[in-house]
């Protein structure tokens, strides 16, 4: 499982019960989930699944945040997204046998317990609840990345990044968006340049439409940036 630190001693098996796979499911469920899971603490850089490695186990993130990455042959760095704890992480992996698809990374200190892909499938074969998230979730990502791919073909960098931002602040407080890392990661989740997204974020700071203020991005005026969203 790669390079660890001590694992988390801080948590129990109810901190599954917050996961989305996993609500639900009673307690004598999660506390035999939680025997049968291994537990990790993955340092902030540290890598915790290469391209391609076998997905024998299904990653439970309990405490962080992870990205998910790809180096295309020419060195360029695409960017699938990030996942915040609670969440389950690369089920397509696990359930097709085929290897992770993409890099995870964490963003930030993790606490990850990791689950055998045997227990993962005798947990989708045995409850229909389980069994129905994990299809919404395929069928979501399915969709998701149809919409990635249309937007990168068809809309401007501006576009795509106002959207982004629109979206990050729903569900941020004051409307203030945290960037993912750098500039550079930004770019890399956009399929785009860092200097593309400085240029772009800087062009909307003199229209008054954000405040950068280091890494966060204040979201002044969201009416005028959903006009740029769909440009």
């Amino acid at each position: 499982m790669g390079r660890s630190v001590s694992a988390d001693t801080s948590t129990t098996w109810q901190t599954l019960a917050t996961m989305p796979l996993l609500a639900g499911l009673p307690d004598d469920r999660l506390r035999r989930l939680w025997s049968a899971s291994v537990p990790r603490r993955h340092q902030a850089g540290e890598m915790l699944r290469r391209v391609g490695d076998p997905a024998e186990y299904l990653l439970l993130l309990l405490h962080g945040r992870v990205s998910a990455t790809i180096t295309t042959a020419t060195g360029r760095v695409v960017r699938f997204g990030e996942w915040t704890a609670p969440s389950a992480l690369d089920k397509i992996a696990v359930i097709d046998g085929r290897g992770h698809p993409s890099s995870l990374t964490a963003v930030t200190p993790c606490s990850v317990r990791y689950l055998p892909r045997d227990q993962f499938e005798e947990l989708v074969d045995d409850v229909a609840a389980v069994r129905r998230h994990v299809l919404r979730l395929l069928a979501q990502q399915a969709r998701q990345q149809q919409e990635r791919f249309a937007d990168t073909a068809t809309r401007s960098v501006e576009a795509r990044l106002a959207a982004w931002l629109l979206e990050q602040a729903e569900a941020a407080p004051g409307s203030e968006v945290e960037l993912p890392g750098t500039q550079q990661e930004l770019a890399d989740l956009l399929g785009t340049t860092r200097v593309t997204v400085t240029r772009t974020l800087s062009g909307m700071r003199h229209d008054g439409l954000v405040e950068l203020t280091g890494r966060t991005v204040g979201v002044l005026a969201p009416e005028l940036l959903a006009l740029r969203a769909h440009t």
